[in-house]
């Protein structure tokens, strides 16, 4: 690519990319460093990207995706899904386009021209192999077909590019190798048993931190200054975590696609898909049930300024500013008895629900604002009433 000496040259440049028959903007795009098997070098176990594209910087995608033409790569723009290697010709291109804007690409201006830039550096000067870097592109939000595009899309939710429970991830087990963890790097299964022997003869055998196909949240992300996560194992890559959130170590768990849209705390279980709201405390041990585990496929979200007592469960969705007391389960089939008084006044509070009787099935309540659920200690009865305890977090620890 030639040399583009201005900005409005630069735009020129896209816009005449961009006005090619069959032509259209990525979904997302970004360019990762891969870690390939150690018995298959073409089969690629874990992706990383420094930075994500998601819905936005669509002149610096024209110019990876001109940049691949000149290298003969075809890019199918119908296709779901488009990986290409990346080499030190299409490296150059890229800097050719972005001269105009080298002299801004520090800080969190114009990243995408850090990162060719800085593996321009690295191919160049300090031996990197060009095979290990892809330049990803994802046209359609359709099922995950390869490790690449998972990655990217897993970045997108821990990086909160995108909403929970708001982009396909079908397919993406089947496209993540399940592989030993050691120091956060991958290693095929296959390659320990086949050279085990060796290995632990000489004392070389890895020390084994976890088998999964995913890799754990802080392997791949920097969170908020004020967002703690006291056990590394205890959130999964693909969680969302939004600033101030507190994962204490223990019980707590937050699996991928699942995680906290505000402040919160987290000593218990937020199972896949389940999400919890600003100001509200998942207690120790305390479960909120995933899409496999007992809604029917039904995701669950927590309100605003809930609790979630010790060992609690919760099956339902929650409003704002509910409260499960310690040790009730409360799932879609749960009979739960409200008393008439506490009936009227949860009305007041939900003005758009249709409450009549004295027995509900759980369901029935699901979303509700300002219940409080507890269980006879006398009689084991499950009952619900309006919650006269705001639920508030230190605000010290958070």
């Amino acid at each position: 690519m030639e040399m583009i000496e201005t900005a409005e040259g630069f735009k020129q440049k896209v816009a005449s990319i961009k006005s090619a028959q069959g032509y259209k903007d990525p979904l997302a795009f970004g360019i990762c460093r891969i870690d390939l098997g150690q018995l298959n070098s073409d089969k690629a176990l874990q992706a990383t990207f420094p930075v994500v594209n998601w819905n936005e910087n669509f002149g610096s995608a024209a110019i990876f995706i001109a940049a691949l033409q000149e290298q003969g790569v075809m890019i199918d723009f119908n296709a779901n899904e488009v990986i290409a290697h990346v080499n030190l010709a299409f490296l150059q291109s890229c800097l050719n386009a972005f001269t105009p804007y080298a002299d801004e690409a520090y800080g969190d201006a114009h990243r995408n021209i850090q990162v060719v830039s800085t593996l321009y550096r690295q191919i160049k000067e300090e031996g990197m192999r060009e095979g290990e870097f892809r330049v990803v592109f994802i046209f359609n939000d359709a099922p995950c077909q390869s490790v690449e595009a998972t990655y990217l899309k897993l970045y997108a939710l821990s990086l909160a590019k995108v909403a929970l429970r708001s982009i396909n991830l079908n397919g993406a087990f089947g496209a993540l190798p399940n592989v030993a963890w050691s120091g956060g790097k991958p290693i095929e299964l296959a390659w320990l048993r086949e050279y085990e022997i060796d290995l632990k003869l000489s004392g070389e055998y890895p020390h084994i931190d976890f088998v999964d196909k995913f890799p754990r949240f802080l392997q791949h992300i920097i969170p908020a200054d004020n967002t703690r996560i006291l056990d590394a194992s205890k959130v999964r890559f693909g969680a969302q975590l939004h600033a101030g959130t507190t994962v204490m170590p223990g019980a707590s768990y937050i699996n991928f696609n699942a995680g906290t849209t505000g402040v919160s705390m987290v000593e218990g279980r937020i199972s896949s898909s389940a999400i919890v709201g600003d100001g509200s405390d998942v207690g120790g041990g305390a479960s909120i049930l995933g899409v496999l585990s007992g809604t029917d496929g039904n995701p669950i979200s927590i309100g605003k300024n809930c609790l979630l007592g010790a060992n609690s469960v919760c099956g339902i969705p929650l409003g704002d500013g509910c409260i499960i007391d310690a040790g009730v389960a409360i799932l879609a089939g749960t009979k739960v008895r409200i008393a008439p008084d506490q009936l009227a006044k949860i009305a007041l509070a939900n003005p758009e629900a249709s409450l009549s009787g004295e027995i509900f099935k759980g369901a029935a309540l699901a979303g509700l604002n300002g219940l409080h659920f507890r269980q006879s200690s006398t009689n084991g009865e499950i009952t619900a009433g309006r919650s006269t305890r705001e639920v508030k977090l230190n605000a010290e620890l958070h």
